[in-house]
């Protein structure tokens, strides 16, 4: 059932037709604003939202045409239900108005009865539209919490094979959306950035590290430095992440999440100058995923304390990012570094 008292607004040059649909509807039940204008109807939307707007073609300043195109190109009112009021008959000015957007045209001199039934029918049907759409939202909240959970449940297995690097991931992940706020802010690499959903991009940079689920317990908690030979292994875990994600993929489709997480996986240790691994990427072969994730990653290990090493202060951590600029990091990157600093040490201080 539709809730009571609707409310429709009447935008019409003409006083006449003006007063002959407000008498319809308020018989039908309805909560009616007549317009004169369509600069009016758009200089009320800050107060009020109608459920449907009834719209004539035809009108001095901004025609209904022209109107529907700014309701449509605003997220607050795209939304709302128009159907056109019109004197026209023709083919061209109906499909034009339904292209851009309209639900129905009523032809004038309209029958009350009709109007409101073709009213009724359209409030129904958007009523459904966004109920459907509140289940679909709720859906899918539910799904991304699901993922985030399993996502999260097996980073932690992966960190609690390695008792060297304790919260490790959960301060990375902080540090990574520090810097891509920090990006967006300022526009680099918003081109290629624009289309991310931050918070879905933050949680697949959780399995970064998930290649070490493959790297033997022994050099994973190793106390010492570890041998050539042994580092060789450790540096597998990146393209062993690769593989995992892989597999995940295979199992649930080419999802954008694991995509990210791939890229964050295989490229968090290359390096700007090329002399990183697995593969030796350089400058913007790098994934930008990847030239984030090396920022937040040596932080975390440089501040961090370590068997065999005690944890850098920060003034300490920022001079060596800073001096390897261009080197081991995308300097534009850490331009944006230099500027949010001491967020990254509040997180590291906790």
């Amino acid at each position: 059932m539709l809730e009571h008292m609707k409310t429709i607004f009447v935008v019409d040059d003409n006083a006449t037709n003006l007063a002959t649909a407000k008498h319809a509807l308020v018989e039908g039940g309805y909560r009616v604003l007549t317009l004169p204008s369509a600069e009016r109807m758009f200089s009320l939307f800050v107060k009020i939202r109608p459920d449907l707007i009834l719209l004539d073609i035809k009108m001095p300043d901004m025609d209904g045409f022209a109107a529907i195109k700014k309701l449509k190109a605003n997220e607050g009112t795209a939304g709302i239900p128009v159907m056109f009021l019109t004197a026209s008959t023709d083919v061209e000015t109906e499909v034009k108005g339904l292209k851009l957007g309209a639900v129905d045209f009523v032809v004038k001199p309209f029958s009350p009865p009709v109007l409101l039934n073709r009213i009724a029918n359209h409030l129904l049907i958007d009523e459904i539209i966004k109920k459907r759409t509140e289940q679909i939202e709720q859906r899918k909240k539910q799904i991304i919490e699901l993922q985030n959970g399993i996502v999260f449940t097996l980073a932690n297995i992966v960190e609690n094979r390695d008792k060297i690097t304790g919260g490790h991931i959960d301060r990375t992940s902080k540090f990574i959306r520090i810097l891509m706020e920090a990006m967006m802010a300022k526009g680099l690499y918003l081109e290629e950035m624009i289309e991310w959903d931050l918070d879905m991009v933050v949680a697949s940079a959780l399995l970064h590290d998930v290649g070490k689920i493959a790297v033997s317990d022994l050099i994973l908690n190793k106390p010492d430095k570890l041998t050539a030979d042994e580092f060789g292994k450790m540096r597998c875990h990146t393209t062993e992440g690769e593989t995992i994600i892989d597999q995940m993929i295979d199992q649930t489709g080419n999802a954008q999440f694991l995509q990210h997480a791939k890229l964050f996986a295989g490229s968090h240790h290359e390096r700007w100058n090329g002399e990183g691994y697995p593969r030796g990427l350089k400058g913007e072969e790098i994934p930008l995923q990847g030239r984030i994730m090396i920022i937040a990653d040596v932080y975390d290990a440089l501040t961090s304390e370590r068997p065999y090493k005690p944890a850098f202060s920060r003034e300490e951590t920022e001079a060596i990012i800073l001096k390897d600029s261009g080197t081991y990091f995308d300097p534009n990157i850490i331009k944006i570094f230099n500027e949010v600093k001491d967020k990254f040490a509040e997180v590291a201080e906790v």
